[in-house]
């Protein structure tokens, strides 16, 4: 029997429930041969096989070069046999795909494995600071995300950010970026409802010169460029159906094929995807695939919409009058130092349809029709005045 490699196991952070509690997935492999040889694993999905760049690495003469792989699903873990010569078996039943249950047997040639997978519910407490990274509020929900954030950051987990436009879903993901060891490399942003259908493709998987019609290079796609960093995707819920299939399996395998080309390239990326619709409602609707979002819902965080912190207001206002430099004078001093306690209470009253963007975007004109320098009611857009409660 070979030995796994020494591996040191971090814990894995499947899903939020709530809002206040993550649950904590641990799987392990371990060597029935020789029980104090075990591997410790928290990727979604884990590839066994003979060729290096498996996750786990068998050198068994029956074990074939890509022999299976354990996924992680909502619901448990599946183990899927990938054509192997030998055949994998469970509890000695050979399958081609099944559930593994905790204290099974996974036979792979004549490796024998036990498999096991505990949870735990952790509580989150909400963190003492009112910023994280480029995030700002201190709101209890908002403070909870941070501590998540904290907790998620340092894994390579894949990440699902729901929430209305505006929310800063993006500032988010790269907050979570910075905060992760892939800091270093890209963090590379593809918005999947803003491209035509027919060229999302070439743009997230590359292609090859003379592959289609206008295509007269070579280009690498975003996964090779993110590759050694991170891939956003925003507006998930609009990419096509047709291209689900193709995105689960990039994920799957970590490897693209260029439009046009036979050869695959392996690439490491983490994924943190965001939508302003609820993919399981989507999933209910057919029009998004329940594997992809299985595989892709590893961690869902839904950011609360401005209205539901206007405590957070005056904190955000501050941050941007400190930092816009729409706010500056000639000689670097601001132009506008406070607002009063009309502006505030016209603000806070506002449903801020368009949120934290929106929000942006009043104090800069605000701003722009201040006088003095303390920002009144009278500088706020007619629809954010009206808003305010009767005196």
């Amino acid at each position: 029997m070979k030995k796994f490699p020494d591996f040191v196991p971090p814990t894995k952070v499947t899903y939020l429930e709530r809002g206040t509690t993550l649950h904590l997935r641990r799987c392990t492999l371990t060597s029935i041969d020789d029980p104090t040889q075990e591997w410790t694993f928290d990727k979604e999905g884990v590839r066994l096989g003979s060729m290096d760049d498996n996750d786990v690495v068998l050198r068994d003469d029956t074990v074939s070069r890509y022999h299976c792989k354990i996924v992680q699903e909502d619901t448990g873990y599946v183990l899927v046999d990938l054509g192997s010569t030998n055949g994998t078996f469970i509890n000695k039943v050979r399958v081609r795909e099944a559930y593994l249950k905790p204290g099974c047997t996974v036979a792979v040639g004549q490796s024998q494995l036990r498999f096991a997978a505990r949870e735990e519910a952790v509580q989150i407490l909400p963190s003492r600071d009112n910023r994280c990274g480029a995030l700002i509020g201190g709101n209890p929900r908002m403070r909870e995300i941070y501590s998540i954030i904290e907790k998620i950051a340092p894994t390579a987990t894949t990440v699902v950010l729901e929430g209305e436009t505006g929310t800063g879903k993006e500032v988010v993901a790269q907050t979570i970026h910075s905060m992760s060891p892939r800091a270093s490399g890209e963090l590379v942003v593809f918005d999947c409802g803003a491209v035509p259908p027919n060229l999302i493709e070439s743009e997230l998987f590359g292609h090859e010169k003379g592959s289609f019609t206008g295509a007269v290079m070579t280009r690498q796609g975003l996964f090779e460029l993110a590759d050694g960093g991170t891939l956003f995707l925003d507006e998930l819920g609009e990419l096509p159906l047709d291209l689900q299939p193709k995105l689960l399996r990039a994920l799957e395998q970590r490897e693209v094929r260029r439009v046009g080309s036979a050869k695959p390239t392996k690439v490491d990326v983490r994924i943190i995807a965001a939508t302003n619709r609820t993919l399981e409602d989507e999933v209910r609707a057919g029009r998004f695939r329940q594997d992809l979002y299985y595989r892709l819902s590893v961690v869902k965080l839904h950011l609360p919409a401005l209205r539901e912190r206007t405590d957070d207001i005056p904190l955000l206002i501050q941050h941007f009058l400190d930092h816009g430099a729409y706010n500056r004078n000639p000689d670097g001093s601001r132009r506008v130092r406070a607002v009063s306690r009309e502006a505030l209470a016209a603000l806070a009253a506002y449903p801020w349809p368009g949120n934290v963007r929106e929000l942006v975007n009043v104090v800069e004109r605000a701003v722009s029709f201040c006088d003095g320098d303390v920002m009144g009611a009278a500088d706020l857009p007619d629809t954010v005045r009206d808003a305010a409660p009767m005196m």
